[in-house]
């Protein structure tokens, strides 16, 4: 089959979300319960909506579950409305499938909810495997012996294990393909294939077998969920450490308050600026930015849109923050000086960390406040403006781009 020639092929993510886990244990379907406080769910939504090829994400829940998958879905970007899925995962898959007719992507990728740790480049070898093959499934090579056993036990074949793969997701397809595979399986009455590509595999198309990776764990047992907190504990799958750096200036104006940090501080001049001018929180929202390498803060809020005119900053520093856990990270470390020769900092510096600890979702702990003059010199010594400087740490998942 030959490959899809398109400069920009969309992407839709399918994400089964169905089952009951009943093996994982738990009040709770296991897609719904938390590893390191963050539902499984959740984490596996965010993963897609992170991916810059990811255009659009359906996920298919059990009807009795839509108040959990809400809370899930909650700021994600990409998402679209869910759809329920039926008692087998083939039927599920199959109702996602045609939950996307309308807007029929060229390549759709289906992925178990209860896999939250796939890398963003195992996403990148599975679009690139449809495009290529058309029906593409991630395996791993199996290390160990491998025996086929009868119903009593007795051992009657050890297969060549070169020849075997363990399969997982996310699995990619051009979607009329599978679309047309589940269509003619379920014509037929075949409700209990495994997974899509034995679906495809049944109705005569031939799949191929990708790189898989051996992070990508299935929680499906009460140890997975220990083995996933072991893992995300240590931030160890945010090995990818990154910093930026953030400067503003505004100058005195008019007034009789001036917003530093988040905190209201009454003083003698006022700062001016297209939104309330908060210098500590533009730097530290562009810190952030440079950190991601997504533009600044004029780029995501141009001063030409007055929408933005007298904006709380805040909305900015959160809008980073919030770009930050899209892609799965998060912020490890957040400082800002403040150059003035007045106002005072000292006495309202625990009241901003704790602001910017409020907006970003940190630890207090994790933020630096600091001021100091210019001795009298330049124009914050002569008292014509406020300048801030800040620094931004940020963890990411290895892989991401």
């Amino acid at each position: 089959m030959p490959a899809i020639e398109s400069a920009r092929p969309t992407v839709a993510a399918i994400i089964v979300a169905a089952g009951r886990g009943q093996r994982a244990g738990g009040a709770l379907p296991k897609q719904y319960q938390p590893v390191a406080g963050v539902p499984v769910l959740r984490r596996t939504m965010a993963l897609f909506d992170a991916h810059p090829r990811i255009d659009g994400i359906v996920v298919v829940i059990h009807a009795d579950d839509r108040p959990l998958y809400e809370a899930c879905a909650d700021g994600i970007a990409k998402i679209g409305p869910p759809c329920l899925g039926s008692a087998s995962r083939q039927g599920s898959c199959f109702a996602g499938l045609a939950a996307l007719a309308e807007t029929a992507p060229d390549i759709v990728l289906i992925h178990d909810a209860a896999r939250p740790f796939a890398s963003p480049a195992l996403i990148d070898r599975a679009i690139d495997a449809a495009l290529q093959h058309g029906a593409a499934v991630p395996g791993l090579g199996i290390t160990d012996t491998v025996k086929v056993v009868d119903s009593t036990g007795r051992a009657t074949a050890t297969p060549n294990r070169s020849s075997l793969r363990r399969v997982q997701t996310p699995q990619a397809f051009r979607y009329p393909l599978v679309l047309a595979a589940h269509e003619k399986a379920a014509a037929a009455g075949l409700a209990d294939l495994t997974d899509d590509g034995a679906v495809v595999e049944w109705a005569g198309e031939t799949l191929f077998v990708f790189e898989g990776e051996a992070g990508n764990m299935k929680i499906t047992a009460p140890d997975d969920f220990d083995a996933a907190e072991r893992t995300l504990a240590p931030l160890a799958r945010l090995g990818d450490v990154r910093t930026g750096t953030g400067f503003d200036v505004h100058a005195f104006t008019e007034g009789d308050h001036v917003w530093l940090n988040g905190v209201r501080i009454m003083h003698d001049r006022a700062l001016m600026g297209h939104s309330d001018a908060d210098v500590g929180l533009h730097a530290l929202t562009d810190a952030i930015l440079g950190a991601i390498g997504d533009g600044d803060i004029g780029s995501h809020f141009p001063p030409s849109d007055p929408q933005w005119r007298g904006a709380a900053s805040d909305r900015f520093l959160k809008h980073a923050a919030d770009l930050v856990a899209r892609r799965g990270g998060a912020i490890a470390h957040l400082d800002v000086t403040l150059l003035c020769e007045a106002p005072k900092i000292g006495p309202h510096r625990e009241a901003m960390r704790a602001r910017i600890a409020a907006i970003t979702g940190i630890d207090i702990g994790r933020v630096g406040v600091k001021a100091t003059t210019t001795e009298q010199l330049g124009f914050t010594g002569r008292r014509e403006g406020i300048a801030a400087m800040a620094n931004a740490t940020i963890r990411l998942p290895w892989g991401l781009k």
